[in-house]
């Protein structure tokens, strides 16, 4: 496990703790199995996405949210240097996920995903509750399914999503994607 996983594994303790929650509250929550919970705090294994949106959401955070508290950054800057920018990527599809800006005390966040060929993502619902985000294709096919409709984006194009409903992100293509994502909490 690297620097970042084991700084999420330490939050995420620290945010049940917090709460007072057990991890069987946690894992009623989230959706998330307790052993899972257990494992990840543990450091003995990496969350995927979907894992780390589903707890973020059960702390009534963004995945962004629960990031720059797992990386602990200085608050006091308006500016998100380069090298301050998190890159998490995913044990299981493979993307890298760069947080371009995000302040818990401003409601836009600016992320940019580098996804592989052949890959996908499914995030549920409840990771799209409490926010607004647009999607801008910046390179590459990608095939996006929001709610059982099926949107097929080229470099350029940008997808509002609506409703919260649970999405898939997949490049089906043979060429790696790279697509920045901007959400505004609400």
């Amino acid at each position: 496990m690297d620097d970042t996983g084991k700084a999420i594994a330490r939050r995420l303790r620290l945010e049940r703790d917090a709460r007072g929650w057990s991890l069987a509250d946690l894992a009623a929550r989230s959706g998330v199995a307790k052993a899972t919970i257990s494992k990840i705090e543990r450091e003995e294994t990496s969350p995927t996405a979907v894992i780390l949106v589903r707890l973020a959401g059960a702390f009534d955070l963004t995945l962004a949210g629960l990031l720059l508290r797992a990386e602990g950054h200085d608050d006091a800057s308006r500016v998100m240097r380069a090298a301050q920018q998190a890159v998490w990527r995913d044990p299981e599809s493979g993307y890298a996920r760069r947080q371009i800006y995000a302040r818990p005390d401003h409601p836009v966040e600016i992320v940019q995903v580098d996804m592989p060929p052949g890959q996908r993502v499914v995030l549920p619902a409840s990771s799209y509750a409490h926010i607004r985000q647009a999607l801008w294709v910046r390179n590459g096919p990608l095939t996006v399914v929001e709610g059982g409709e099926q949107h097929r984006l080229e470099a350029g194009d940008c997808l509002g999503f609506g409703l919260p409903s649970e999405v898939t992100i997949a490049n089906e293509g043979t060429e790696p994607c790279q697509y920045v994502v901007v959400l505004s909490r609400s």
